[in-house]
C-alpha cells in the first residue's frame, strides 16, 4: 500500500509545481531577452557610406525611419539582433541598406539569406533591393535571386549558379533547393528572418530549423517581427547567438497613426453594410480582408456587381494572377482588393487609405498584420472592422492585447431610406389604381419610366434589395 501523504505535503507539492510552472512560463515568454549591451548610438543619413546614402535616396527616402536609425548600427557592427517593430515601419530598409556595405560583390557566391513567410513579401523585398541598387555604382554588380514556389525552378537555379550574393525567398522552396544541392549555403555570412511571427504561425518552424542547419555557425543573424509572442522569443534564442532585443514598439505594436473603428452587425447584413461604408468613406484604395477563400470570391462578385473596381487575391489564384492584382493596386489601377491573410504580409502600398476587416481574424496577431497594410511609414490610415455580436468579445481582447484604441461606431443610416419610402408610397398608389386587377409587367412600365427619369436611385435601391434578398435565400438553401 502506498504511504499516506499529508495535506501539508500536497500543499508543498502544489507550491513546488506552481513555482516550476512560473519558472517555465518566465522562460517561455522570454524574460531573458535583453536590450543590446553595450548600446549603440543611432545613425542618420549623412553618417552613412556613399553607397548606403545613395541607396537611401534611390528608395525615395529623405531621411531614415526610426527602426533604420536604431537597428542599422548593430547590423553594420555584425551583432545578432532581434527587432520588434510595427508593420509598415521600414524594417525592410533596416536590413537591406547595410548590405551595400557588408556584401563583397567581387565574390560570386551566396553571402546573405533572407527568409520571408510569403511570396508577395519576398517579391517586395527583391523589388526594393533592385530599386536601391540602381543608384550605387560601386555595388551595382551585387545580385539577388528571388526564390519561392509556384514558379519554375530553372531561373532560380541559374541565379544561384551565377553566384547571386543575396538570396531572398520562402522557407519551403529554399529548403527544396538545399536538399537538391542547387544551393550551397556554406558561404553564407548573414541570415535574416523577416516577419518571424508569421513564418511560425504558418507552420514553417520545421523548415526553418532544417535551413539553419545548412547555414554556417559563424554567421550573424537577425530577426524582425511585428509581434513577439513566446514562440517567437523561443525560436530567437534557438537560432540567434546571444542577441540583443531592440523593441521599437515598447508595449504598443499597433500602428499609432491608424484610426480603428468597429461596427456591430448581423452576419447576414455584413455585405450590405460593407457596401454602405464604402459609399460613405469613399476610399481611394482599400484592402478588404475575409477569413475564407469562398468569402473572398463572394465579396469580389458582390462588389463588382455594384460597379466597384475590385479584384481578389487568395491561395486559389495562380502566382501570376496574384502578382497582377498586387501590381494593379500599387500602380493605382485598382481601387479595391479583397483578400485572405495570404495578402496580410508583403503588400506595400503607400497610398492605401483604408483597411476593411470583413471577418474578425481567428488569430489575434492578424489584427495587427491586417491593419498594418495602411498607415505605412507614418502616413495616416483607417481600419474598419465588421464584427458580429459573437465575435465582439474576442475583438475587444485583441484590442486590449495590442493596446489598440478601438472605437465602437453607430451603424450608418440607410442612404436610400427616404427614397425607399417614396417608392413604396408610389407603388401603393399604382397598386390601388389597378383596383385588384391582375398585375402584369406592362402595368408597371409607366411607373418604372417615371422613376428612371426622376429618381433613378430609387430603382437602384430596389434592385439592390432584391439582389440581397435572393442572396440570403440562396444562403439559407445551401446552409
Amino acid at each position: 500500500m502506498a504511504p499516506e501523504i499529508s495535506k501539508s505535503s500536497y500543499t508543498n507539492v502544489i507550491d513546488l509545481t506552481s513555482e516550476a510552472q512560473k519558472e517555465r512560463r518566465r522562460d517561455e515568454v522570454g524574460e531573458e531577452l535583453r536590450e543590446p549591451d553595450p548600446p549603440l548610438d543611432e545613425v542618420c543619413v549623412d553618417e552613412l557610406s556613399g553607397d548606403m546614402e545613395q541607396a537611401v535616396h534611390a528608395a525615395g527616402w529623405t531621411e531614415l525611419m526610426d527602426v533604420q536609425r536604431k537597428a542599422m548600427p548593430y547590423v553594420l557592427e555584425g551583432r545578432d539582433l532581434i527587432v520588434q517593430s510595427q508593420t509598415g515601419s521600414g524594417k525592410t530598409g533596416a536590413f537591406l541598406l547595410p548590405l551595400f556595405d557588408l556584401v563583397n560583390p567581387d565574390k560570386q557566391e551566396q553571402q546573405v539569406l533572407i527568409l520571408t513567410p510569403t511570396r508577395e513579401l519576398a517579391r517586395q523585398i527583391h523589388e526594393e533591393f533592385e530599386k536601391m541598387k540602381i543608384a550605387t555604382p560601386h555595388t551595382n554588380r551585387m545580385e539577388a535571386v528571388l526564390i519561392y514556389g509556384g514558379v519554375g525552378y530553372q531561373p532560380q537555379i541559374d541565379g544561384l549558379d551565377k553566384g547571386a550574393h543575396v538570396v531572398i525567398g520562402t522557407p519551403g522552396r529554399i529548403l527544396d533547393h538545399l536538399k537538391k544541392n542547387n544551393f550551397d549555403a556554406g558561404t553564407l555570412r548573414m541570415l535574416v528572418l523577416d516577419e518571424a511571427d508569421e513564418m511560425l504561425s504558418m507552420g514553417f518552424y520545421p523548415d526553418m530549423k532544417d535551413i539553419v542547419e545548412h547555414v554556417p555557425e559563424n554567421r550573424v543573424s537577425y530577426m524582425y517581427s511585428a509581434t513577439m509572442p513566446p514562440k517567437v522569443r523561443s525560436v530567437a534564442r534557438e537560432f540567434l547567438d546571444d542577441p540583443g532585443f531592440l523593441s521599437l514598439s515598447t508595449d504598443k505594436v499597433s500602428v499609432e497613426e491608424n484610426e480603428y473603428r468597429y461596427y456591430l452587425v448581423n452576419p447576414m447584413d455584413k455585405d450590405r453594410l460593407l457596401a454602405k461604408l464604402l459609399e460613405l468613406e469613399e476610399p481611394e484604395s482599400a484592402l478588404i480582408f475575409a477569413n475564407t477563400k469562398r468569402e473572398v470570391s463572394y465579396l469580389n462578385k458582390f462588389l463588382s456587381n455594384k460597379g466597384y473596381d475590385v479584384d481578389e487575391m487568395s491561395g486559389d489564384l495562380s502566382q501570376r494572377n496574384r502578382e497582377k492584382a498586387l501590381d494593379r493596386l500599387r500602380e493605382g489601377d485598382l481601387r479595391l482588393l479583397v483578400a485572405t491573410d495570404v495578402a496580410a504580409r508583403g503588400i506595400d502600398v503607400s497610398d492605401l487609405s483604408h483597411v476593411f476587416i470583413y471577418d474578425v481574424p481567428q488569430d489575434h496577431e492578424y489584427i495587427i498584420h491586417r491593419s498594418g497594410r495602411t498607415a505605412r511609414a507614418g502616413e495616416e490610415g483607417t481600419t474598419i472592422v465588421l464584427s458580429t455580436h459573437e465575435d465582439e468579445f474576442e475583438l475587444k481582447r485583441m484590442a486590449s492585447t495590442y493596446d489598440i484604441d478601438l472605437e465602437k461606431a453607430e451603424l450608418p443610416e440607410d442612404p436610400h431610406s427616404e427614397a425607399r419610402e417614396l417608392l413604396e408610397e408610389r407603388y401603393a398608389k399604382a397598386e390601388a389604381s389597378l383596383n385588384g386587377v391582375e398585375q402584369s409587367v406592362d402595368d408597371f412600365v409607366p411607373l418604372v419610366q417615371e422613376l428612371s427619369e426622376e429618381r433613378p436611385e430609387l430603382l437602384a435601391s430596389v434592385v439592390q434589395e432584391l439582389y440581397a434578398q435572393a442572396k440570403q435565400e440562396d444562403k439559407e438553401e445551401n446552409a
